[in-house]
């Protein structure tokens, strides 16, 4: 569910967009560090909601957001022309948003031409590279640089944009309102890695090619099949809380003392 729901989303082109700007590994664990914590908080949330309603309120709760973002989503889906013009109107958005928080442009151009321009590195010149690098790595190795660039990784701008900008994308999405349901209704550490999974495998998708990815997928369609998803769990989580038992009310007859009939008063 978190795969159909985030793929061709915001925060989704957002890692995508980064990524082509930033370097990928410091983009990917910011992504994923803001969705990590947007999982936890979630399903901390979904868990503490049965105690204070009955779980049986909560798993018809449940059903009904899911019934009201199935129907949204098959609304937008069904008004959806094929194609990709969808993705390339919020591409545009994202890349003025980061723009103006950013003040730096994303050029495709620079980076094929950057991409040239170290394939033509041969002959001496990449023996010489190649040793740059192997003194530098070992430089790297001691204690002291470690601790330095672990704490310049984690101060970044970049990280910081990163783990910022997802955080602010991710509140209010459905996938969290999804996961708010699944971890109410469920275990909630089985919603919780289940999760933090989906969001994982969604974030390296989208840092390692998230915008071809995106150009090549209808988003028409995916979001029918996350529709068709999510009226399939509201139809699911609504039987189950019709033929809810609450334990608390469930007498057992077999505990009960016998009960001694008085056949004199007959």
């Amino acid at each position: 569910m978190i795969i159909v729901s985030e793929i061709g989303d915001k925060t989704f082109l957002l890692a995508a967009l980064l990524a082509m700007q930033h370097p990928r590994s410091i983009v990917f664990i910011g992504a994923f560090l803001a969705l990590l914590v947007m999982s936890i908080l979630s399903a901390g949330l979904g868990h503490i909601l049965p105690t204070l309603i009955s779980r049986r309120y909560t798993v018809l709760a449940a059903s009904l957001l899911f019934f009201v973002f199935g129907g949204k989503m098959l609304v937008e889906g069904l008004e959806m022309k094929p194609g990709t013009d969808k993705v390339q109107e919020e591409i545009h958005e994202l890349e003025i948003e980061i723009r103006e928080k950013t003040g730096d442009e994303i050029d495709q151009a620079g980076l094929e031409e950057g991409s040239a321009s170290t394939r033509q590195l041969t002959g001496p010149n990449r023996r010489r590279n190649s040793s740059l690098k192997r003194s530098k790595s070992q430089d790297n190795l001691s204690p002291s640089n470690g601790l330095k660039n672990l704490s310049y990784f984690l101060f970044s701008p970049i990280f910081i944009q990163t783990f910022i900008m997802t955080f602010l994308a991710e509140w209010g999405d459905r996938s969290q309102i999804s996961t708010i349901a699944l971890a109410a209704a469920h275990n909630v550490y089985i919603v919780s890695i289940g999760t933090i999974l989906g969001h994982a495998l969604c974030t390296f998708l989208a840092v390692m090619g998230g915008r071809w990815l995106a150009t090549k997928i209808s988003v028409k369609y995916v979001t029918l099949g996350g529709a068709i998803l999510f009226l399939i769990f509201g139809v699911l989580y609504l039987y189950e809380g019709y033929t809810w038992i609450d334990e608390l009310n469930l007498v057992v007859v077999d505990d009960l003392p016998p009960v001694k009939v008085d056949n004199s008063l007959s």
